[in-house]
């Protein structure tokens, strides 16, 4: 029982500042290309080392490295960041993908709660939604709206 209490707890935390996300700007505004503008900059300092300059991902991400483990898929319309909804991208980067899908699961993809704030994370999910097409950008758009 205590095992499901701290996770409920941080949904309910990234589905609060989901919300108030929701709510924010528009991205074609001033403020929504400051938002990308920091977001791109948080995802070159944080995310690009293994997701890729161009949010490439690393070759062959859907297999297996030697460490048994995927290697970082790309952020881009190649990869499948764009079928998960706003909650699922804003609680993976802050937990890690091991701490979401649980049961052993195991990943090299940190969380970042300790390292950037839940506005930085989403300017970094604003700016990599910001560089998908038109398709891939409204198929996740209905996802988060479900």
């Amino acid at each position: 029982m205590t095992k499901l209490v701290l996770p409920a707890l941080v949904l309910v935390a990234a589905l609060a500042a989901l919300w108030f996300w929701r709510g924010g700007d528009d991205l074609s505004s001033a403020a929504g290309a400051r938002q990308v503008a920091e977001g791109r900059q948080l995802y070159l300092e944080n995310c690009a080392s293994c997701h890729g300059v161009n949010l490439e991902g690393q070759p062959d991400w859907q297999s297996p490295g030697p460490s048994g483990r995927l290697p970082p898929p790309p952020h881009d319309a190649t990869g499948h960041t764009w079928h998960h909804s706003d909650g699922q991208l804003l609680a993976i980067t802050r937990l890690g993908t091991a701490a979401i899908v649980g049961n052993g699961y195991e990943s090299d993809m940190p969380g970042f709660a300790d390292r950037l704030s839940d506005a930085q994370i989403i300017a970094v999910l604003d700016y990599v939604k910001s560089t998908w097409p038109g398709r891939e950008a409204a198929y996740q758009r209905s996802v988060s709206d479900r």
